[in-house]
């Protein structure tokens, strides 16, 4: 992968002494734990362009790009790769949630609050210490709003980085394991990745069947719903040239 021409800046993560917190109101469905951080990791170097906050989407995906890289490499260095992939799931499924995202890139919610919270994630999701150490970061920061691009452009970099082809599988219901196993199989003659990872997405308005994207950002489409099969039929039918009696 290219290296991106910016100036290198060092990101370390630190941690004030704990202070007097309001009650967060975040719930987890798993016990609580203590996480130590105590552990040392490699200090992480990203590159941004040098210019200034005003970038717009811009300067924002180039950061989100510039994090990813920075953790798949870290992940890569740890031979953790897969495990790191994981957690950066568990992190977008926790996201998602526009109550927590909220929560996060609130300004006036005070950032060890914020640390805090993230070690009761990191526990009950069993995330990897650098994992963690990486959101602590991104809170550090205040570039925790970068998280959904962040993850977005993790997946890109491990992809590239294992040779894995990206098929997200549309349905009404939920599809069978050994039917997502033989269309992974399918995406994988069509693309010749050594791997191919499936990614299922319920869609009602397929009225029955499934589509696949694959390819670069999902250019690629295989349309097998009833949806498809109804536009084609209506766009064969033209009404237009017949007389009725009266």
């Amino acid at each position: 992968m290219a290296a991106l021409q910016h100036t290198p800046i060092s990101l370390q993560s630190t941690k004030s002494p704990p202070s007097a917190r309001t009650p967060i109101p975040i719930r987890t469905h798993k016990p609580i734990h203590s996480l130590s951080f105590s552990t040392a990791f490699p200090s992480l170097r990203l590159r941004f362009a040098a210019t200034n906050c005003s970038g717009g989407p811009r300067m924002a995906s180039a950061a989100a790009t510039s994090y990813a890289v920075a953790l798949a490499d870290l992940a890569k260095a740890n031979n953790t790769l897969d495990a790191t992939s994981g957690d950066v799931e568990k992190i977008e499924k926790f996201f998602s949630d526009p109550g927590v995202f909220g929560y996060f890139v609130n300004p006036t919610i005070d950032v060890d609050q914020k640390r805090k919270t993230l070690d009761e994630i990191a526990a009950s999701g069993g995330l990897l210490p650098h994992t963690t150490n990486f959101l602590n970061i991104l809170v550090d920061s205040r570039r925790i709003d970068l998280i959904n691009e962040i993850v977005k452009e993790f997946e890109v970099v491990h992809n590239r980085l294992t040779d894995t082809e990206l098929a997200v599988v549309s349905s009404v219901v939920k599809l069978e394991s050994q039917h997502l196993a033989q269309i992974a199989k399918q995406v994988q003659k069509l693309t010749g990745a050594k791997n191919v990872r499936i990614k299922t997405e319920i869609d009602p308005s397929l009225v029955a069947g499934f589509t696949i994207r694959y390819g670069s950002a999902g250019s690629k489409l295989i349309d097998m719903s009833v949806r498809k099969q109804l536009e084609e039929i209506a766009a064969q039918i033209d009404l237009g040239d017949i007389e009725l009696s009266v």
